[in-house]
């Protein structure tokens, strides 16, 4: 997109981490925010601190997996903002166990939020965004939608599928003027351990920390997405290690994925 000043952009799980700082960071480009979460307090406070800058922003509390609500959004954003421009499907969670421990409500609540939230995102503005003279959707995939790793089988799973859904999403839309772009970050250091379902909380002590230590800010996401929108990417991947990941995966897919099955193991499984 060639102007972003004046744009309306959805993005959701907005009230933290990520969609946080990607909302922060369109409103400095002039964009006008419609702020999706499941999470009120979260969304009211991303709220003040935008319009204490100007920042035109409306609150929407939703399930991005619940297709009935989804369905509903873009009335709502459209009453208040009268045009939709970009969509940042970014909300998500994460499971931290052994698949054999995985229960499958647990498989079905990820899948649900971290795959259906972005295909219901994807679906229910598609005839918004169409309406505009440019538009843009971002969907946020991860380091992990390029390898499969012991102890985040569904995760990996939905990242996969928002990778190869916005590969083919982008392909039919090639020829019109919306954009589509997958982000593809390594570790970010946002809160997402706090939340994250495991079998121990050594396991997600052990997560923590490898954010705290070596996650990288959710704002390089955010300038990520902005790339993305400004470049009409495909996609766009960010920290040292999504770019290393994806590309010794290409190099070696079978030795990679021996390499790291011993050494990524869930702590006590």
């Amino acid at each position: 997109m060639k102007q972003l000043a004046g744009r309306v952009a959805v993005v959701t799980g907005a009230g933290s981490g990520i969609g946080r700082a990607t909302a922060l960071r369109l409103a400095r480009e002039g964009c006008a925010l419609a702020l999706v979460d499941i999470h009120g307090e979260r969304l009211s406070e991303v709220a003040q601190a935008l319009e204490q800058h100007g920042t035109k922003t409306s609150q929407h509390l939703a399930d991005v997996a619940d297709p009935d609500r989804m369905a509903a959004l873009p009335a709502e954003v459209v009453a208040a903002h009268d045009a939709v421009h970009i969509v940042v499907n970014n909300a998500g969670v994460s499971v931290l166990m052994d698949f054999e421990e995985h229960s499958l409500d647990d498989f079905q609540w990820l899948i649900g939020v971290n795959f259906w939230g972005v295909v219901h995102g994807c679906k229910f503005f598609l005839p918004e965004l169409r309406k505009a003279d440019e538009a843009h959707i971002v969907n946020i995939s991860s380091m992990f939608g390029f390898i499969g790793v012991p102890g985040q089988s569904s995760y990996c799973a939905s990242k996969f599928a928002v990778r190869g859904f916005s590969e083919a999403l982008w392909a039919e839309l090639r020829e019109t003027p919306i954009g589509v772009t997958s982000i593809h970050p390594g570790g970010v250091a946002t809160g997402i351990a706090s939340g994250v379902r495991v079998t121990n909380e050594e396991a997600r002590n052990q997560l923590q920390k490898s954010f705290d230590d070596y996650g990288h800010p959710p704002e390089d996401v955010a300038e990520a997405v902005l790339k993305g929108i400004r470049g009409n990417k495909l996609r766009v991947r960010t920290g040292a290690e999504s770019f290393v990941v994806d590309w010794i995966k290409r190099l070696f897919p079978v030795g990679f994925q021996r390499h790291i099955a011993p050494r990524m193991r869930v702590p006590g499984s």
